[in-house]
């Protein structure tokens, strides 16, 4: 009886030792920072319930589109969080987000639902600012965080979390008909409380860990991509079905449940391969009992270590001497650089121009006479294709870079041209043409982000990245207001009050403004597709700057930096890598 009860004694520590391996192990973190990003991008949900807040509080157009544009003002200026995220831990900045997450979209919904009289203008303004900015802190929690522990895996990383953003869209959607049905309101109450509730969970998971190079690296984050490519396949079959049949509510329940143990099928991957980390730990553990080693120490080699500096230099004197490029860059130095200014004119023209067709499309295909049913389906195809952007730029330019220099910068102006297609064919209403526009907007809008951020941090260093990530996000807004508020809003309602004004109707207060037909949105697509193609030559002369640099081994320092780590999978055979220090009171350090 004696013996039993220390074999389980035994067992029991051994299982506590194996659930503290996976739970303070770096791909539970990555695990973490999956589940994070899949509902962190309520913001492209606009479309979504835009019709609930335009028709409950009475706005035209215009009104609506300067909604949307402090929406995307939010989700795009995150230099606050960066800033935040620089002097302390990550789990502040999440902590911070899912406060502003739940109180910004919470009074929405209060008042889309009557709950609370109708806010101002500029109230609302600021309550969907605060929501979706929440997705800044989000992103710079975990995504930023990742890419600082696999700095050599930053073009996957940043395609593959940014992907399950782009997928988030269409998994908020089936959660949410799962456990509200069809009622479009309780929609933004849904996306008030989950991402929260999610990054409330994961706080102390999520942090900055010790580098730790490992052969299977690259292999680990495709197991990832699979699994996400199963998703992103179902998601797609299930909402061609749910448009073409009418769903019950356990039906919803049904699809929601597949959802649900895909989103958690990562976690496999993780606990075997921290089962294996944790095997070779304790075959190192036992060699040592067994043959005790003599550990000798030695002083640092200091000979190639810079002299101290005597005094320090003041950010402000040296704005405009900058490092090389790939060096780490202050936030003075990168703001005031050219190569920013360049990247962050590319980001105003393009991703603004795809991000008024996405917050449009839904007011496009009702204006070109789409069903209710087509135009839920566009909503869709934009999500799942906005996932395929990204992972497919995430991971195909870190291929290319990897294997045949070929520059980021160089994708990114053929994906801006690309994007060129999609807004044509919306400018000329070619029939049945959404479909495909759909395809290509979400497709484009989703490439643009890994590359953009992966750029970022090639050419400014890592450093200060928590930051130069949100400032390079911040070109969003201001393209945004230029093409959707000023130049598709208002045109958009020029049309529709000439078009009353021919059949001698008189629009009433508050009632809204609709248009009809191609001229709807014809000039605003043309007009933002020149727009497009200028940023495709203001990013070519970033690919002439940056040729050079592509060129050379941009991730050899780090390769130089780190200690190399080879995962075994079978200790008996191999000779096991020393244990990796992960716990979680030394991470921050």
């Amino acid at each position: 009886m004696v013996k039993t009860q220390l074999i389980s004694g035994g067992d029991m520590k051994e299982i506590r030792s194996i659930g503290r391996q996976v739970i303070t192990g770096r791909w539970f973190m990555v695990f973490a920072s999956l589940l994070i990003m899949s509902v962190s991008g309520a913001t492209y949900m606009f479309g979504s319930y835009s019709g609930d807040v335009k028709s409950s509080l009475g706005y035209d157009q215009t009104t609506l589109n300067l909604l949307s544009t402090f929406k995307d003002l939010g989700t795009n200026v995150g230099v606050i969080s960066g800033l935040i995220n620089e002097i302390s831990p990550p789990w502040v900045v999440l902590l911070i987000g899912a406060t502003m997450n739940f109180s910004g979209y919470f009074m929405i919904w209060l008042a889309v639902t009557g709950k609370i009289k109708k806010p101002s203008l500029w109230q609302m303004c600021l309550y969907i600012c605060i929501g979706a900015n929440s997705q800044t802190f989000a992103n710079t929690g975990a995504l930023v965080t990742c890419v600082k522990n696999f700095p050599e895996s930053r073009g996957v990383v940043l395609g593959l979390l940014k992907g399950y953003v782009g997928l988030s869209g269409a998994i908020i959607t089936q959660l949410y008909h799962a456990i509200y049905g069809l009622d479009s309101r309780s929609l933004i109450l849904f996306i008030g409380w989950l991402p929260a509730a999610v990054s409330m969970v994961f706080l102390r998971t999520v942090r900055i860990m010790k580098i730790v190079r490992q052969t299977n690296e690259l292999r680990m984050f495709y197991k990832f991509l699979y699994i996400s490519l199963g998703l992103a396949g179902f998601l797609m079959v299930i909402i061609i079905i749910q448009n073409s049949f009418k769903f019950s509510k356990p039906e919803f329940i049904g699809s929601a449940s597949v959802v649900v143990i895909l989103l958690f099928a990562p976690f496999i991957i993780v606990f075997k391969e921290e089962l294996n980390l944790w095997k070779a730990n304790q075959e190192v553990v036992n060699n040592i009992k067994i043959s005790p080693v003599k550990i000798v120490t030695e002083a640092p080699n200091t000979n190639h270590l810079p002299p101290p500096s005597e005094k320090e230099i003041s950010c402000f004197r040296t704005v405009f001497t900058p490092p090389r490029r790939g060096d780490d860059f202050t936030i003075l130095q990168a703001l005031f650089s050219i190569d920013m200014l360049i990247l962050f004119t590319t980001t105003t023209f393009g991703i603004g121009g795809t991000l008024t067709a996405i917050d449009n499309l839904g007011q496009i295909g009702r204006s070109l006479g789409y069903p209710t049913t087509s135009i839920t389906t566009f909503v869709s195809l934009v999500s799942i294709w906005n996932y395929l952007g990204r992972v497919s730029s995430g991971f195909l330019s870190e291929i290319l870079l990897t294997r045949y220099k070929f520059p980021r910068p160089l994708m990114l102006t053929l994906v801006l041209f690309l994007s060129c297609v999609g807004h044509l064919l919306i400018a000329f209403g070619v029939p049945n043409s959404l479909y495909i526009s759909s395809v290509i907007m979400g497709f484009s809008f989703g490439a643009q982000w890994p590359l953009i951020f992966a750029i970022i941090s090639e050419l400014f260093g890592l450093k200060y990245y928590s930051t130069l990530y949100n400032l390079g996000a911040g070109a969003s807004p201001v393209g945004s207001y230029i093409l959707n508020v000023v130049v598709a809003g208002r045109l958009y309602d020029k049309e529709a009050t000439r078009q009353l004004k021919a059949k001698g109707i008189v629009r009433k207060h508050g009632e809204d403004l609709v248009c009809n037909g191609i001229e709807c949105y014809k000039m605003s697509f043309l007009i933002i597709t020149a727009t497009t193609l200028f940023g495709c030559l203001i990013s070519l002369v970033l690919v002439i700057r940056t040729k050079k640099f592509y060129r050379s081994d941009i991730y050899k320092k780090f390769r130089e930096a780190t200690e190399v780590s080879e995962m075994v999978v079978q200790p008996s055979t191999t000779t096991p890598p020393p244990p990796e220090r992960n716990m979680m009171d030394e991470d921050n350090k």
